[in-house]
């Protein structure tokens, strides 16, 4: 069987990719362990810059693999209900460490949406900093259809780029938008045709990646700090936060003269 996660590396871009084309990318227990772990070592390494995520073949993703879920949970063993409830809370909630950590992590995050994208996919989505889209990806809420509230921080974060009232009126609806619609709800950062989304985003992703880390750290900071904290607490991180960038830039670039001039010496 084929991996159901791909890692590539294209300079300082983690590409990470969803590899269950035949499922629309749909998210089972091996591709969720592996989409967490991955985003994880993501966040760790130094020498990653930027990171996107996207879908193999025509789909985004299609959200959770129901299909086979039931398939799994005929082969094992019923627990009694509260069990069943309390395994499955911290089964799915490990899972979701995804969203948080392509929320939270340091580096830009970018949602390449090559297609179809639904369920727990627009949560993944929504965890990103960034979503450039193709002009095929529809995008679906879809958790009315199996009685669901939402996963993977899907009404937190829409709510939060939406806004409450059209967060409410997206998931409670429940109904499918085009491509073009959701750039102009602001789903979308921007929107390509089909053959060039890729070319796009990674040119985008290795902008980002040879940018200035330090500035995007802290960039990101204060932008998460600002969707929760009183405004006079977010001036303060900003200010703090802007020394301790500014240091940090300048301690890098007096390291990279210090080794420039060491490589020039070497050269003499």
């Amino acid at each position: 069987m084929a991996d159901e996660l791909l890692v590539e590396e294209d300079g300082g871009v983690r590409l990470i990719t969803l590899n269950r084309p035949d499922r629309l990318n749909a998210l089972n227990q091996e591709l969720m362990e592996s989409l967490a772990d991955a985003c994880a070592d993501a966040a760790r390494d130094a020498s990653v810059g930027c990171v996107v995520v996207t879908g193999a073949g025509r789909g985004f993703c299609s959200g959770g693999d129901l299909k086979g879920a039931a398939t799994s949970e005929r082969g094992e063993a019923a627990p009694a209900a509260g069990g069943r409830v309390e395994q499955s809370f911290t089964r799915l909630r490990g899972f979701m460490e995804t969203s948080r950590l392509l929320h939270e992590m340091s580096k830009p995050t970018i949602a390449m949406v090559n297609g179809p994208v639904a369920g727990a996919g627009i949560g993944i989505a929504g965890a990103c900093d960034l979503r450039f889209a193709a002009r095929s990806a529809t995008f679906f809420p879809a958790f009315d259809r199996i009685g669901a509230g939402g996963d993977f921080g899907s009404t937190w974060f829409w709510s939060k780029i939406l806004g409450t009232g059209a967060a409410r009126e997206m998931f409670l609806l429940g109904e499918k938008l085009e491509a073009e619609a959701a750039l102009a709800k602001g789903i979308y950062t921007r929107l390509f045709d089909d053959d060039a989304l890729r070319g796009e985003t990674l040119s985008a992703a290795r902008r980002l990646a040879d940018g200035p880390r330090i500035g995007y750290r802290y960039m990101k900071q204060n932008l998460n700090n600002a969707e929760d904290w009183a405004f006079e607490a977010a001036l303060d991180a900003e200010a703090l936060n802007m020394g301790l960038s500014t240091h940090g830039s300048a301690l890098a670039r007096r390291e990279k003269r210090k080794n420039d001039e060491t490589r020039n010496g070497d050269e003499d």
